[in-house]
């Protein structure tokens, strides 16, 4: 396989943090970006390029396409939408900062970064989200949880809409719907919940599919779950 050059956003922790080492280890160059940059950096990893990094900030996500421009030569492979921001309370006690929080995570900064780097993506290229199961409609839905699912139902519609847009010259653009994955969020949205599936087993499934998935799959919502939650 050749090497690829991706990007992970939502890398220092949890599912991001084994997909990078995953995709490193492979012999892929890995953008990791997140917030706290430390975990990331702490594993010394060449293939591994990472500096702090916040979604809310269209600073950063200029930097972003800078760093594609003078390290990558312009061009990008693949982009795994992996940051995620979750707010567990009553409908009526979620505030509009904590909505905005989540929104702007979960939706605002799928957009704005899908906007800085598809033109540097090929036919060839791959955007995959990672969505929840909680966003599809239809799957059982849990009280507490209206602005995290409803921020993930809304990447799989723009998924859809992504795909047919670019679907002439652009990249392909899929999403996968994760069931329950041991990860810190989960512990945020079902305290003492124990998932079936480790971080590091979810991360390789999302590798392997980031690589391949386009080959097979555009503007599709795949549910990568066995278990309920």
């Amino acid at each position: 396989m050749s090497k690829k050059k991706i990007i992970v956003t939502g890398t220092s922790r949890g599912i991001g943090l084994e997909l990078v080492q995953i995709l490193a280890n492979e012999g892929h160059e890995v953008l990791a970006l997140s917030r706290n940059e430390k975990p990331v950096k702490d594993l010394q990893h060449d293939h591994i390029h990472s500096f702090p990094f916040n979604l809310n900030e269209e600073e950063d996500l200029h930097k972003v396409s800078a760093f594609v421009e003078k390290e990558w030569g312009g061009s990008l492979d693949v982009l795994i939408h992996n940051a995620g921001s979750l707010v567990n309370k009553p409908f009526e006690e979620i505030s509009a900062k904590e909505l905005m929080t989540v929104y702007q995570t979960n939706v605002f900064g799928v957009f704005q970064l899908s906007q800085q780097l598809i033109g540097k993506m090929s036919k060839n290229g791959h955007v995959v989200t990672i969505s929840s199961m909680g966003g599809v409609q239809g799957s059982m839905k849990f009280a507490g949880l209206s602005a995290y699912s409803s921020s993930k139902a809304a990447v799989i519609n723009l998924t859809e809409l992504l795909a047919e847009e670019y679907k002439e010259n652009g990249p392909s653009f899929n999403v996968l719907a994760l069931g329950a994955v041991q990860t810190e969020m989960l512990q945020e949205a079902f305290p003492g919940y124990e998932a079936p599936t480790s971080a590091k087993e979810m991360a390789q499934y999302i590798a392997d599919f980031s690589l391949n998935g386009n080959k097979y799959y555009n503007g599709k919502m795949l549910q990568v779950s066995n278990s309920t939650p």
